[in-house]
């Protein structure tokens, strides 16, 4: 009875670690898109014309 009981208890604290992972993960994606928003629209702000994000190759 006591093995199976300890074995049990692992399966919510590996859920609650993959779930507190992926609210990381998305956590900063969010960031980086709302980073580059707002410095597309400080760019926008200022007047000028040629803000395009230019891919390097």
């Amino acid at each position: 009875m006591g093995d199976h009981d300890q074995g049990g208890s692992r399966r919510p604290a590996i859920a609650g670690l993959v779930i507190a992972v992926v609210l990381l993960a998305v956590g900063l994606w969010l960031a980086r898109e709302l980073t580059a928003s707002s410095k597309m629209q400080d760019c926008l702000m200022s007047g000028r014309t040629n803000c395009a994000v230019i891919p390097a190759q």
